[in-house]
């Protein structure tokens, strides 16, 4: 399943990013790497999502937010 088909308020594990590689890099640089846990904080109105990761809270538009493949973690 990707990130974008997440539910607000679940954890899960990243299994691969799949967007363009200056894109991937960034993510990394911001801690989105395979095996990191996020969570979903909330959902916007046109795809947008706020996600907390390693203690950080960003903000995902749909576009990047479909490309991470993940994987629900279980407690």
């Amino acid at each position: 399943m990707t990130l974008y088909e997440g539910k607000t308020g679940c954890f899960y594990q990243v299994k691969g990013v799949y967007v363009e590689e200056a894109v991937t890099r960034r993510l990394q640089a911001l801690g989105i790497n395979d095996g990191t846990c996020i969570k979903i904080l909330n959902r916007k109105n046109k795809g947008a999502m706020i996600i907390q990761v390693r203690g950080t809270r960003l903000a995902l538009g749909r576009h990047i937010s479909s490309c991470i493949e993940v994987k629900e973690e279980t407690a």
